[in-house]
């Protein structure tokens, strides 16, 4: 098993510390796992770990680092609408399904002190994990992140430092401290580790519901959740438990829409966007660093692309609060997209949604 660059091809060992190629290409990670079968999870570990055959672990440090995430419900909102509550896990977003699996990959490799950047939810998660594993963490955020996620990142006593500016802005300034003082950047945009988390999100739907649903709906702004969902469901048609890919809605913001944008005019590359405040925080990405992969995936499965009304996220969330659904705002743009994408398409059913994150840590 090896990191391989995504623009040059040069593979190097997963144990080097450098973020990215020299070329400056992104790492893919060269790996294949067995082809999936329900008989190979371990029904007797209660986590993300159950599905350990199909990931790229090394030796058993996931069993120190684990804090039970995973195994969230699924549940039925309304005769058309399932809901993933990936808020129901030990840091309240999905974000800990990555994690994890990044985290116990930098203690199998020796890793004492890391860095990372985020609008609130992967840091915290980071940061977490890296309490459990007695990691040092220092987590970059930009202003505006919700004081209640920059209050949880500090509880895991991680250092916190709030930029100023945009979300974009907030990467480019942790990256240069990775630059120059030579530390580990435990990023889930750039540790390919991360989406062998994520990807854990369709081995529990497939094992819950023993199918796929026909649409599913994936917030998209650096594509953690995205590129893992795609992962997985590809490791599915190779292994032949679908015979063809679900119908797959990325949503972004409207207010910060790169890919959205490209795939109006056909682009290979994602569009340049100036991002205006949003309550969706989590996708606001105008610089998104996979976006060539991103769109690689989305033109080669015929994915949709959606952006979520802004002046309908507050509507949305109330909508699912009052049927006792309490999710950020971020989490309540992709039910808003999902409105408005049966406005224009008619209705759809049997649709998939995830609940990324708990509603107190945005308010």
């Amino acid at each position: 098993m090896k990191y391989i660059c995504s623009k040059c091809g040069t593979s190097v060992e997963v144990t080097t510390r450098n973020a990215k190629c020299d070329c400056g290409g992104l790492w893919k990670l060269d790996y294949q796992p067995p082809k999936f079968d329900l008989a190979l999870v371990d029904r007797d570990t209660w986590s993300i770990f159950r599905y350990r055959a199909f990931m790229p672990l090394e030796g058993e440090q996931w069993r120190e680092i684990s804090l039970g995430e995973g195994m969230t419900p699924i549940i039925p909102f309304d005769e058309d609408v399932l809901l993933k509550m990936d808020y129901f896990m030990p840091t309240l977003s999905f974000k800990d399904r990555g994690a994890a699996v990044l985290i116990a990959h930098c203690k199998a490799i020796g890793v004492d002190s890391v860095v990372q950047d985020s609008s609130g939810n992967a840091g915290n998660s980071v940061a977490a994990y890296c309490a459990k594993a007695g990691i040092d963490c220092e987590i970059f955020v930009p202003e505006g992140t919700s004081p209640k996620k920059i209050n949880m990142i500090k509880s895991h006593n991680a250092r916190v430092n709030i930029v100023p500016g945009t979300r974009d802005n907030c990467a480019n300034v942790c990256r240069a401290k990775v630059a120059a003082k030579g530390r580990y950047y435990a990023n889930h945009v750039y540790n390919p580790f991360f989406y062998e988390g994520t990807k854990t999100y369709i081995y529990e739907v497939y094992e819950q519901l023993t199918r796929i649903p026909a649409n599913i709906f994936v917030p998209l702004g650096n594509g953690t959740l995205f590129i893992g969902i795609v992962n997985a469901l590809e490791e599915f048609l190779e292994s032949a438990v679908i015979e063809k890919m679900p119908h797959i809605v990325a949503v972004q913001s409207e207010y910060c829409d790169p890919f959205v944008k490209a795939v109006l005019t056909g682009e290979k590359h994602p569009v340049t966007v100036t991002p205006a405040p949003t309550m969706a925080e989590g996708i606001a990405i105008g610089v998104p660093m996979r976006g060539d992969e991103i769109l690689e995936y989305t033109y080669k499965y015929n994915i949709e692309m959606i952006t979520a009304p802004e002046n309908r996220i507050m509507e949305a969330r109330m909508a699912l609060a009052a049927k006792g659904i309490y999710c950020e705002h971020t989490t309540a743009a992709t039910y808003a997209a999902y409105l408005k994408y049966c406005e224009l398409n008619g209705k759809t059913s049997d649709c998939l949604i995830p609940m990324c994150g708990a509603g107190l840590k945005s308010d």
